[in-house]
C-alpha cells in the first residue's frame, strides 16, 4: 500500500511538472512575471510648481492570462534634485543663506523623494511574430502616491533645521492615485531577453499631511493634482518553466 501511495504521489508530481513546461512561441500561455526597471518622468499640474523632472526605480508583479488579460501589483521609488519651492525665507538671510550654530553658512541641500503603490488591470494585443505572448499592453491602475522634500543639512550644524523642525518644511503630501500605461511587452522563449518598454501617466489627488508649515505660518489645506508622465524600461523575469528542446534521431 505504501508503495502504491508513493507511486501515486510521484505520478502527480510528474504530471504537474510536465504541465508547467511551456513554450511561448507556440500559443498564448498563463504566466506570472516580475519586473524591475527605471523610469524618467516630467512633472505637471500642481507638482510642476514644487519639483522639476524626476527619476524612478520601478517594481511590479504581473499575471498574464491565456485570454490576454494582464493583472498587476506595481510600485515605484521616486527621486530627483530639482526643488523649486522656497522654504526658508523666514529663517534665511536676505541672500538666502542659513546661519548655523558656528556663525557660518549652513550647507543645506534639497531633494525630491516619493513613492507610488498601485494595482492595475490591462489587455494585451498580441502579434503573431515573434510569438503570441508578446505585444502591445494597455492598462489602467489605482493606488497611492506620496512625495516630500528631503532636507539634508551637512554636518547637522543648523539647529533651525534639526530633525524635529524639518517636518515643518518638508511639504509631505499624499493621496489617491490613478495611472494609465501604454507599452510593448516582449517575452522570449529562452527567457534571456524579456523587456517592457512603455509610457506612463500618473495623477495624484493629494494634499499636505503636516499640521503646520513654519514658513507659511499656517496649515496648508489646499487639494492638489500632482501629475507625472514619462517613459520606463523594465527588465522582466517570467516565472514559467521553459519547455525542453526536441531532438530527433534517425
Amino acid at each position: 500500500m505504501k508503495k502504491i501511495y508513493f507511486l501515486s504521489i510521484c505520478s502527480l508530481f510528474l504530471s504537474l511538472n510536465l504541465t508547467s513546461q511551456v513554450s511561448v512561441k507556440d500559443s498564448s500561455i498563463y504566466t506570472p512575471y516580475i519586473g524591475v526597471g527605471f523610469g524618467y518622468d516630467l512633472s505637471a499640474g500642481d507638482l510642476v510648481k514644487r519639483f522639476g523632472n524626476s527619476s524612478a526605480v520601478t517594481f511590479n508583479l504581473d499575471f498574464k492570462t491565456k485570454k490576454y488579460w494582464v493583472f498587476g501589483i506595481n510600485g515605484s521609488y521616486i527621486f530627483g534634485k530639482d526643488v523649486k519651492e522656497s522654504l526658508f525665507d523666514s529663517i534665511a538671510t536676505p541672500s538666502g543663506a542659513i546661519i548655523d550654530a558656528n556663525g557660518a553658512f549652513a550647507d543645506v541641500r534639497l531633494f525630491e523623494r516619493g513613492f507610488t503603490a498601485s494595482a492595475s488591470v490591462g489587455r494585451m494585443f498580441a502579434f503573431k511574430k515573434p510569438n503570441p505572448n508578446s505585444g502591445i499592453v494597455l492598462s489602467v491602475g489605482a493606488g497611492f502616491m506620496q512625495h516630500k522634500i528631503r532636507i539634508e543639512t551637512i554636518g547637522n550644524t543648523a539647529p533651525q533645521l534639526s530633525k524635529q523642525y524639518k517636518k515643518g518644511y518638508d511639504r509631505l503630501s499624499n493621496g489617491f492615485l490613478l495611472s494609465e500605461n501604454l507599452g510593448y511587452l516582449y517575452l522570449s522563449d529562452n527567457r534571456l531577453v524579456n523587456i517592457y518598454i512603455g509610457f506612463e501617466c500618473m495623477q495624484g489627488f493629494t494634499q499636505s499631511r503636516r499640521s503646520y508649515d513654519y514658513d507659511l505660518m499656517k496649515q496648508d489645506t489646499e487639494k492638489r493634482l500632482d501629475i507625472l508622465y514619462g517613459g520606463k524600461l523594465v527588465w522582466v523575469l517570467p516565472l514559467y518553466k521553459r519547455a525542453p528542446q526536441e531532438f530527433y534521431t534517425y
